[in-house]
């Protein structure tokens, strides 16, 4: 389980940095930065297919399909959706709606698989959930009424972003505990592959003019962050994940994800040059008290009845 949760830390923590990138790289785009990451990422795939141990062999056509349209759908769909939520809203709101998915999460695997009491989740859950609420009530009531609208616009995009997250993780859930799942890594090339033609789509919204026009740091500060965010945060992330999510049931996997919105926070402050309000370090703490005891609670021995192989995952 150490090494489950150990894996799932550091996936969250290269995830968290999807809600500092696309600011970071100014004057490019969110949409320059997607067709980068997503081109690196199913890049890095392809060059790993060169060994035969990372082809898709075995995988059926209709789940090569599905592997394609969930790295399609879902990484370019999530990335997008947080990035302009980011821009509309700020640093805090978009980690905070967006870190209510592992309790929504948590709750559907625990009706689906009952891994846990209810009685015993009922604290963790309530923990994380106070916590996103303290810090996005906090973050929304000390705007500006100027800002309202754009912080509005950045709330319905992250919603967007959550039921992306949601649909995505259940869809991949469904495959990786099926009794033919695939390997974990040709599974993770096979989106990644996906990744890099969904991004493709969105080459007419590129900002190529920029090419004469930023400056050589800009363009390196903007290349470096499109290796990092597809070579670290994606390939590498999504391995971590896999790792994360065989060794862990999937209403405690789920739980940990709270770690994204935590290193979501912290990079946003780091970046803004300032520190947390109050409000949004008491709704961190809570957050991460939550996931402690989402943690106690599963290291205690169970019944080998009461607990089953989950997967997740998500780029």
């Amino acid at each position: 389980m150490l090494l489950g949760i150990v894996a799932g830390i550091t996936t969250c923590a290269l995830w968290g940095l999807t809600f500092i990138a696309p600011r970071a790289v100014a004057p490019f785009t969110a949409w320059d930065l997607t067709i980068a990451r997503y081109g690196i990422f199913g890049l890095a795939c392809l060059l790993l297919m060169a060994d035969r141990r990372f082809w898709p062999i075995g995988i059926t056509p209709s789940r090569l399909l599905i592997g394609l349209l969930l790295g399609g759908a879902g990484y370019v769909g999530y990335f997008i959706s947080a990035a302009f939520a980011v821009q509309l809203a700020g640093a805090a709101v978009p980690p905070v709606i967006i870190g209510t998915m592992p309790v929504f999460l948590a709750i559907i695997a625990n009706v689906r698989d009952r891994s846990a009491p209810w009685k015993a989740l009922a604290l963790p859950l309530a923990l994380i959930a106070i916590g996103v609420a303290i810090v996005n009530v906090a973050t929304v009531s000390a705007a500006d009424v100027a800002d309202t609208q754009p912080i509005l616009l950045g709330v319905l995009a992250s919603s967007a972003a959550l039921a992306i997250w949601i649909t995505y993780g259940l869809a991949n859930a469904a495959v990786m505990r099926s009794a033919d799942a695939p390997d974990g890594l040709r599974w993770t090339g096979l989106q990644g592959i996906g990744a890099a033609i969904g991004s493709l789509l969105l080459l007419p919204l590129a900002s190529f003019d920029l090419a004469d026009t930023a400056s050589a740091s800009e363009i390196a500060r903007f290349v470096v962050w499109a290796l990092v965010m597809g070579l670290a945060g994606s390939w590498f992330a999504t391995w971590c994940w896999v790792v994360a999510s065989r060794r862990l049931p999937l209403a405690l996997a789920a739980q940990l994800i709270v770690a994204e919105t935590v290193f979501g926070l912290a990079y946003g402050f780091m970046f803004e040059g300032r520190p947390p309000s109050p409000a949004e370090a008491i709704g961190a703490i809570m957050q991460v008290a939550g996931v402690c005891s989402a943690i106690a609670v599963f290291s205690k021995p169970r019944a080998p009845s009461s607990l089953s192989e989950n997967s997740t995952g998500r780029v």
